[in-house]
Formats: structure tokens, C-alpha cells, sequence
């Protein structure tokens, strides 16, 4: 997959294009990549995916924009999972909203992108003031794809849905909405060490952003790792630690179960499967301990039960 920043480094191919935010890559999303594959493959033309960075309501209203699901890496990651060979990563920002919609099309899909094929999710918008909408596509002459919503079990497949589930502790929701389970990645980072004072050695996973979608203690199962074919089972906490710090910043801490060696520097991807509990506060390191037990037994006992131990 080749990855593109500006669109002077545009392929010589013509395209098929799916233009979204594409935040978590759930179910909705993963249909839309597949049309994109097929029409790309009946057509003759090359896949490509469009997408915006930072997303536009963090670049408008930071404040308020919703937590993200996954990092540009992790999205990156996911579209050459699905077979995607081309992605244009859009820096959003003042001058590229300003973009008309008649710019848009013309300057950037027709002549730089070559795009013969547009997919777009049913109330895509687009151009300043989100002024571009279906009928402008089909306006402009585009083989213009769109995908319906995509429902289960009644509900809507939303990015909101999956935060909400998350924030929630349904990660067994999140996981139907996704079409797998909730997962971080992140460098392996040397870290205080304190873990590991206590008998529980953790991998510090880098997070890129500071507003996880959600907190807590969680078995989890970490997959990357050089030289182990399969996912290792452990438990996780994701917090502030505030039992040792007053002002922490969110920190992804995972202990794996009989497991040694040096893993410093491994890209991983920590698979959120289940939520023990919400992070607390306690009044010693010896209490802190003593919870920390509790949690990797209760990650065994869900392991066991899910014949994964």
C-alpha cells in the first residue's frame, strides 16, 4: 500500500476512491472498502481511500470533538489489512476547507486523483461550509458509489455507537459493531518501572492520543510480537494512575501472564476482550497491589472460561 500526503505525488493509475474520516474502521466502513474493491477490480482501476488529518471537528472544535477510535496509524494499518493499494492522507486545515465543492471535484478528484469511481456513506458532505453533498457528484459526471447505513440488530453501525458501548464497558458491543475486538497500538516504551516493583511486570504501550475512548482494567490479549505466532493472553490497565500520580496522563500498562523477555520497541496491538473494573484510587502501593492481583486472577478466570488459558 502507498500512502500519499500531497496530491503532486498522485499514482499514474486511474482510481477508485472512498472518501470518509473512517474513525474505528467498523462495519459500515469495511462494507464501503469492499465495494471499493470490487469496483476497482471490474473497472480496471486502482483502490484508493481518502482521508482527512487531523479529522475536522478536532481541527474546528477541539473542545468538543468526540474521543477517537483510532490513531491515522492505526487506520493506516487496518485499510492495507483490507486490501487497499493507495491512501491520500488530506492535512485538514483552514485552506482546505475552504475548498469549493466545485475545486474539490475538479482540481482534486478529477485532475490530480484521476478518480473514475467515487464511494461515499450515504450523508457524506463535503467542500466549505459542507455545502457538497450526492447530487453534486452526479452533477459533476462522477460513477458516483454510495453505501447505505449498515444496521445490527436494529441499530445503526456508528462510530458514536462504539464509543458509547466502550465508555460503557460493552466491549462484547463494541466488538459486534467493529467485526472484531476494540484494540490499541502502540510502541513497546520503557516506563517508571513501578509495576514491576510490585511483581507485575507490564509493556508500556505508546498511545498517540490523550483521550482514549475508554478506562479502566481489562483482559486483554497483545498481538505483534516477534517470534510468537499467536496473541498472548494478560490483563491491562488503562488510566491516569492516581494512586501514584495526582496529574497523570493516560497510560496503557500490560501485563502478559507467564511471560519474560525484552520486547522494548515492538509495534504491538493490545486487544481490549474484557472489563474488570473502573480505575480506582487506593490509600498504599501494598493496597495497589493487592488489586492488581485480584485483576490478573479475574483475566485468568475469563481466559479459562473462554478456553484461551
Amino acid at each position: 500500500m502507498q500512502i500519499f500526503r500531497h496530491f503532486h505525488q498522485a499514482a499514474n493509475h486511474p482510481l477508485a476512491v472512498a472518501i470518509g474520516n473512517f474513525d474505528g474502521l467498523h462495519l459500515g466502513h469495511q462494507a464501503l472498502l469492499k465495494r471499493l474493491i470490487e469496483v476497482a477490480k471490474t473497472q480496471h482501476l486502482k483502490s484508493a481511500v481518502m482521508t482527512f488529518e487531523p479529522h475536522p471537528r478536532e481541527f474546528f472544535t477541539p473542545d468538543r470533538a468526540p474521543t477517537r477510535l483510532t490513531s491515522l496509524r492505526e487506520k493506516l494499518e487496518l485499510f492495507a489489512e483490507a486490501g487497499v493499494e493507495y491512501v491520500y492522507v488530506c492535512h485538514f486545515n483552514r485552506r482546505f476547507a475552504a475548498i469549493s465543492v466545485e475545486d474539490f471535484m475538479q482540481d482534486i478528484l478529477r485532475n490530480a486523483m484521476d478518480a473514475r469511481a467515487v464511494l461515499v456513506g450515504e450523508d457524506f458532505r463535503f467542500g466549505a461550509g459542507r455545502k457538497g453533498g450526492m447530487e453534486d457528484f452526479v452533477r459533476g459526471g462522477f460513477n458516483l458509489q454510495s453505501q447505505p447505513q449498515i444496521d445490527l440488530h436494529g441499530n445503526r453501525v456508528s462510530s458514536t455507537a462504539i464509543r458509547e458501548a466502550l465508555a460503557n464497558g460493552q466491549l462484547d458491543i463494541a466488538a459486534e459493531l467493529l467485526g472484531r475486538p476494540y484494540s490499541i497500538s502502540g510502541k513497546v516504551v520503557h516506563g517508571d518501572k513501578l509495576a514491576r516493583e510490585l511483581g507485575y511486570p507490564t509493556a508500556n504501550i505508546h498511545m498517540l492520543h490523550d483521550r482514549p475512548p475508554l478506562f479502566g482494567i481489562y483482559a486483554v490479549k497483545l498481538e505483534g510480537l516477534a517470534g510468537y505466532g499467536n496473541d498472548l493472553p494478560g490483563v491491562a490497565s488503562l488510566g491516569v494512575r492516581p494512586t501514584v500520580k495526582s496529574n497523570g496522563k493516560p497510560t496503557l500498562e500490560v501485563h502478559l501472564f507467564d511471560f519474560s523477555g525484552d520486547i522494548y520497541g515492538q509495534h504491538v496491538r493490545v486487544k481490549f476482550m474484557h472489563k474488570i473494573r473502573d480505575e480506582m484510587k487506593f490509600d498504599s502501593l501494598e493496597t495497589l497491589k493487592y488489586w492488581i492481583a485480584q485483576d490478573a486472577d479475574q483475566a485468568r478466570d475469563y481466559f479459562k472460561a473462554h478456553s484461551i488459558l
